[in-house]
Order: structure tokens, then C-alpha cells, then sequence
């Protein structure tokens, strides 16, 4: 259940056209539903502000399918599925097909299925339209170099499918500082920024210089020997001397989508 089911609910009860009786039977089990293998919390949305988020890597596609229909069902209007491989989506969007019928109209003449759009190079999925964004400002996600889009478009997606404008900075690292100052306007106007880098990771520190807004620095596994997997960037931007960055786990771009649209959504 999310927040505009609630209001509705609770409205449905004041307008005296569901007894308080039965709005409470629909409150006690809507909480999760049981799937053996997983259950799905359909309260997060009012709890968190966001509704859950699939981690598709370790699942089946029957598993996944399984989830996204009860969050679909539950009246979840758009679900995310990160970690999730080409191969696996093409499963999981032929077992949505196939095993749910959704209605366009009351009438339930012109059956359809929320859309399913697989995005190869972050590896997730969406189902359903992103939101109207309705965040306090852009968020910027900007990376080091073109071997890091993969990180910086999971949180560019991320932070789409929960209400954000975003502004893609790609390919602007400190092997090349001008490629970033040309961009000293988008930046000026960042409600946030996730910064993505790999190699020595020093973009987040270089972009927390040059902002007044929060940084969230997001280390990816890319580099040679001495990079260790990103270990080298994780400690790097651990140790920023920029003030105001923030540091997420090694190409976790979702983690970083999701502060970055939390920032982006509380009033000052």
C-alpha cells in the first residue's frame, strides 16, 4: 500500500463508503504478503517514502516475477529491479506477460501490463513510468570516465523511477578538469550530486570543492592491479579533504540514487 491508497482509504472511511471495520481488516494484511521465498512489504512506501526495491541478483526469474506481481498487485504503481541480467529480464517480462492481465480501463476491455524497460549497461529494470519529478531541485550524477557509466546510470535511474530530475555529467574525470568546469553551471544548480569514479577516485573531492551542495561519492571496481576492485577509490573518497561528501559501498550506484532522491525530497 502506498501513501495515495492510505488517503484514499482513510478518505473512503470519512465519506462513510467502507466501514471502519473493514479499513482495518485491509490495514492488518496489508503489511506483506507471505511468498514462501520472500516477503514483500507493501507498507515501505508509507514508512519510507519509497516502496521496495528488488535486488534481482540471486533470484530466479520465476522468483522476481512472483514479487513484482504482488507489489503490482498490492497496488505498487512502478517497481525497480536492480543487480538483474539481460538474460533474466527477458524471463521475468515473458512470466509478467503471461501470468497478469491488467486493465487499461473499469470495463477491463484492453488488457496491458505496466511497461517493462530493461536498461543493459547499469543491468536493471523498471516496470511501470518514472514519476513527474517533484524533488526540491536536479540531481547531477556525474562520473570520472566513460568505464563508470555503469554505476553512474544505475543511480541516474534510480533516482528517476523516485521523483527526481536528474543531469547526466558523463566522461568529465580529473584526467581532463575542463571537461568538468564547462559544467560549472548544472553543478551550481545541484540540489545534489552523486559523483561515480573509479582508479584513484578523485572526482567526488574535486566536485565537493566546487559545490554547496551535499556530494555523494560512489567508488566503482574500475582500474588496474592496484585499484584492488575499487578498494583503492572507497579509501580515497573516505578520506576526501572536501567537506560535505558522503560515501556509498563500491558500484553501488542504487544506494547513492536513493540518499541522493532522500536529499533531493526534504524541505529545507
Amino acid at each position: 500500500m502506498e501513501q495515495r491508497e492510505l488517503n484514499e482509504l482513510l478518505a473512503a472511511v470519512a465519506a462513510g463508503e467502507v466501514a471502519p471495520d473493514e479499513a482495518a481488516l485491509r490495514l492488518r494484511t496489508a503489511p506483506f504478503s507471505d511468498l514462501g521465498f520472500a516477503k514483500v512489504d507493501h507498507h515501505r512506501g508509507i514508512r519510507q517514502g519509497v516502496s521496495e526495491v528488488v535486488y534481482g541478483a540471486g533470484k530466479t526469474p520465476d522468483q522476481i516475477a512472483a514479487i513484482i506481481a504482488s507489489m503490482l498487485d498490492a497496488g505498487q504503481e512502478r517497481v525497480l529491479v536492480t543487480r538483474l541480467s539481460a538474460k533474466a529480464a527477458e524471463e521475468v517480462e515473458r512470466l509478467l506477460a503471461e501470468g497478469l492481465a491488467f486493465a487499461d480501463d473499469e470495463s477491463g476491455d484492453v488488457p496491458a501490463l505496466p511497461v517493462f524497460t530493461y536498461y543493459d549497461l547499469p543491468q536493471l529494470a523498471t516496470v511501470g513510468e518514472a514519476p513527474e519529478p517533484d524533488g526540491m531541485g536536479p540531481v547531477v550524477v556525474a562520473c570520472g570516465g566513460t568505464s563508470d557509466i555503469y554505476v553512474a546510470e544505475e543511480a541516474a535511474v534510480t533516482a528517476e523511477m523516485m521523483g527526481n530530475e536528474v543531469v547526466r555529467l558523463y566522461d568529465v574525470g580529473v584526467a581532463g578538469l575542463h571537461r568538468l568546469l564547462a559544467h560549472a553551471d548544472e553543478l551550481a544548480q545541484a540540489r545534489v550530486v552523486v559523483a561515480v569514479a573509479g582508479m584513484e577516485g578523485a572526482l567526488p573531492s574535486v566536485v565537493g570543492g566546487l559545490v554547496s551542495c551535499p556530494v555523494i561519492a560512489v567508488p566503482t571496481s574500475v582500474g588496474y592491479g592496484a585499484s584492488l576492485g575499487g578498494v583503492a577509490a572507497l579509501l580515497a573518497m573516505l578520506n576526501s579533504c572536501a567537506s560535505g561528501v558522503s560515501v556509498v559501498n563500491i558500484d553501488n550506484g542504487f544506494g547513492a540514487g536513493y540518499q541522493a532522491s532522500l536529499i533531493n525530497h526534504t524541505t529545507p
